[in-house]
């Protein structure tokens, strides 16, 4: 069962990366991660109905007949993601504001049916809550990783205004990194993020092919002095 959950949390982080591995949810991928603030607010919405959304999902799977499952997933996740708008309007406005429709495009994130269609509706709620969550932190690690390395290389500045989006707890959050910098446009605008993140997702696949190569070379290794 250990080994299990070990795998689940292994694909939801890396091996079947929402973002570097199933190249899902882009579009609010490309759109908010001009700063790592944006992104991890945009990731910590996605993470809630991921999860919730597994768990509901994954209580009603008995319930739910193989002929209307689809369109259920899908109110299912439009109530939830509904839900999140109004707390986030109501309890971090200022991050909803810059969010703005983003967060009601949610619904459409291929990755949130794709996880209720292929695990939630098929495992107890145990292992589907936590394969929601890792899948969830895994998304919400891509955004913060391209917001991050785009707001550095374009204002020199990470998490900037982050307890204003995010509240006060988030103080310790921002930093300066380079001052004066006078910033490169190109990587905070919608180009710069493909740009970005090709490159973030050309190091993922450089970084598994050196473990592959490694894992086998130790592997002839122990079978030649066995």
């Amino acid at each position: 069962m250990s080994q299990d959950y070990l795998r689940i949390a292994k694909d939801g982080i890396w091996n079947n990366n929402i973002v570097f591995a199933q190249a899902l949810g882009l579009c609010p991928l490309l759109a908010v991660t001009g700063t790592a603030s944006n992104g991890l607010g945009m990731g910590l919405a996605t993470l809630a109905v991921l999860v919730t959304s597994a768990l509901v999902i994954s209580l009603l799977r008995d319930i739910i007949t193989p002929q209307v499952r689809i369109p259920v997933f899908v109110l299912i996740i439009a109530v939830l993601v509904t839900l999140v708008d109004m707390s986030m309007n109501a309890w971090v406005h200022d991050l909803h504001k810059v969010l703005g429709l983003f967060i009601p495009l949610i619904v459409t994130n291929c990755a949130i049916l794709g996880r209720a269609e292929s695990f939630a509706s098929r495992n107890t709620v145990l292992p589907a809550l936590f394969d929601g969550m890792m899948m969830g932190i895994g998304f919400t690690l891509a955004l913060v990783l391209l917001g991050a390395a785009r707001e550095i290389l374009g204002s020199g500045t990470l998490f900037a205004n982050a307890p204003l989006l995010l509240g006060s707890w988030a103080s310790f959050l921002e930093l300066e990194l380079i001052p004066d910098y006078k910033g490169f446009l190109l990587i905070i605008l919608p180009p710069g993020g493909f740009l970005v993140l090709g490159f973030l997702m050309a190091g993922k696949r450089l970084i598994d092919r050196a473990v592959t190569e490694r894992r086998q070379a130790a592997g002839e290794m122990a079978t030649s002095t066995g």
